[in-house]
């Protein structure tokens, strides 16, 4: 199976990036193994990445992913080893794990997301049932899948310090629910082992939390290869206070994006990049593609229309957003499908086991892709992730993907930093 034609914009600075990446391979993987031993992986994660063909960085990382259903099926043994590989460090007898979902049960692409991981968690050796936290579903309840299964979700109970379903006593929890509208009791101060960790959900984790754990890893991985870490790092601000309904907090947003505009274009000055700065401003917690706009000058923040307002102010679950990531806007220089692309590395513990392009036929190279009219192409490579092929030229199909593979397993190490600090 052939990896997805890139017709990218393949100039000189980023192959220099894969080169170094290729060239201290030994070294890269040697430094990952030490990090392991001192920090422990998220459960799992997923990863955007952004190639700006000068730049190759992540602008989000996700550990609640909701897209198995989109990765390649010829790298489902590799889930399955590295889901093993997770549960025997969490729980060396673990047999029975629950599953808990995200509550939306008409959504056809996440229920099947669910069914994939379901699927890699039992090949793995595990009894899986899948409880939820909906209060709709009060007893066992069939759902059909597009592909003509079912699944059954059965409603969560709590006996003393432990959850379960009314016939199953699980020791492992599995959260696929990202808690965005808080954190429910039932889960709180249980015996088993939850995965992940309750701090890992939306509503106490964020986005620049995640990027300062970020920023202290990428300083010493660029060390180790010496390359400038900006090129694996997009610049970030914080802006807090805010209420798009009301405008209050606006010209502070917008001088905040003005410094960041003027600090990329000098470090585009510095490499000879010839594009227009911009910047992202979304929501510092939570997912989605929700409240997120790109500018290009802090002016365009200023007396948004009530449209604009509206999308900026509410994310999932209706939370109100009166706190902002303003980060450096990676263009992406990928095409595939004849849509614009970006790379979604997916991990299980500390392995990269695929992932999937996002594309969108109606965005430009600037804009956030995660919005209605999306589509998957699941990455099919030739070879896994964490094995290049270091003679092949910097931008062979391995080569490429290898780099991903690092660069998505920095954002993991961040990860596992931000959740040590509960």
């Amino acid at each position: 199976m052939s990896v997805p034609h890139l017709t990218t914009a393949l100039t000189g600075p980023l192959l220099d990036l894969e080169r170094k990446i290729l060239a201290a391979q030994p070294e890269i993987e040697h430094w990952f193994r030490n990090q392991w031993q001192e920090h422990t992986p998220p459960f799992y994660g997923s990863v955007d990445l952004r190639n700006a063909a000068y730049k190759l960085a992540p602008v989000d990382m996700n550990l609640f992913p909701g897209g198995f259903n989109n990765l390649n099926p010829d790298f489902h043994p590799l889930a399955v080893q590295a889901a093993m590989t997770a549960l025997e460090g969490y729980c060396p007898d673990a047999r029975r794990v629950l599953l808990i979902p995200e509550n939306h049960t008409r959504n056809q692409f996440y229920l099947q997301n669910v069914a994939a991981l379901s699927k890699i968690l039992r090949q793995a050796g595990m009894v899986v049932r899948i409880g939820s936290l909906n209060p709709e579903i009060t007893t066992a309840t069939t759902l059909e899948l597009p592909d003509g299964s079912t699944m059954v979700q059965e409603p969560v109970i709590r006996t003393g310090n432990r959850v379960g379903l009314a016939d199953f006593d699980p020791c492992v929890v599995l959260l696929n629910n990202d808690l965005s509208a808080g954190i429910p009791s039932i889960l709180v101060n249980i015996e088993q082992t939850l995965l992940p960790p309750l701090h890992a959900g939306w509503s106490t984790r964020t986005k620049t939390q995640h990027f300062t754990a970020y920023d202290r890893v990428v300083n010493d991985f660029a060390q180790l290869i010496g390359i400038d870490p900006w090129v694996v790092n997009p610049y970030f601000d914080h802006v807090d206070g805010l209420d798009f309904q009301s405008r209050e907090g606006e010209e502070k947003l917008a001088a905040t994006v003005d410094q960041m505009i003027q600090k990329i274009a000098l470090k585009y000055a510095e490499h000879g990049i010839e594009q227009t700065p911009f910047v992202i401003v979304k929501a510092n917690a939570g997912t989605y593609g929700m409240g997120i706009m790109s500018v290009k000058s802090g002016e365009e923040l200023i007396g948004l229309n009530r449209k604009q307002r509206n999308k900026m102010s509410v994310i999932k679950e209706g939370l109100q957003v009166h706190d902002v990531i303003v980060q450096e806007g990676v263009p992406t220089m990928e095409i595939v499908d004849d849509g614009v692309a970006e790379p979604v590395v997916y991990m299980l513990d500390r392995f990269v086991i695929g992932g999937f392009y996002r594309v969108h036929t109606g965005r430009g190279i600037d804009e956030n892709l995660n919005a209605p009219g999306m589509h998957f192409k699941p990455l099919a490579f030739a070879t896994p992730l964490t094995t290049p092929d270091c003679d092949g030229s910097p931008d062979c199909e391995a080569n490429r993907f290898y780099a991903y593979g690092v660069v998505a397993r920095l954002a993991l190490l961040a990860a596992s930093l931000e959740l040590e600090q509960e």
